[in-house]
C-alpha cells in the first residue's frame, strides 16, 4: 500500500493540522517508508519461536536453604528503642 499526498492531506484534516508542501512531501516519504519495512516484516518467515530475550539467561540466583537464624536478644540489642520486645519506630501518619 503507497501513500500519496492527497492522503496526508486528509489525515492533517481531521487531525485539525496545517502543514506546509514542504512536510506534506515529507510526511509522505516517511510513512511510505514505514509501509515498506512492514511489508519486509511481514515477509519474515513466521515459523521462527518467540522469545523474551535475544541471548538466553540463566538463573543467577542462589538456591533457597534453610540457615540459622539470629537469635531475637541479639537482633533487639542493636534497635536503638524497643518496646514490647519489638522495635520502635516513630510515627509517619500525617
Amino acid at each position: 500500500m503507497k501513500i500519496d499526498k492527497k492522503e496526508v492531506e486528509h489525515v492533517a484534516h481531521l487531525a485539525r493540522l496545517d502543514f506546509n508542501e514542504e512536510e506534506k512531501e515529507k510526511f509522505t516519504s516517511q510513512l511510505n517508508d514505514i509501509l515498506i519495512y512492514m511489508d519486509k516484516l511481514n515477509q519474515v518467515d513466521s515459523d521462527v519461536e518467540p522469545m523474551s530475550h535475544a541471548i538466553s539467561l540463566v538463573n543467577a540466583f542462589r538456591d533457597d536453604s534453610i540457615g540459622e537464624s539470629l537469635n531475637h536478644d541479639l537482633s533487639m540489642a542493636n534497635a536503638p528503642e524497643a518496646r514490647g520486645g519489638c522495635f520502635s519506630v516513630p510515627k509517619v501518619i500525617e
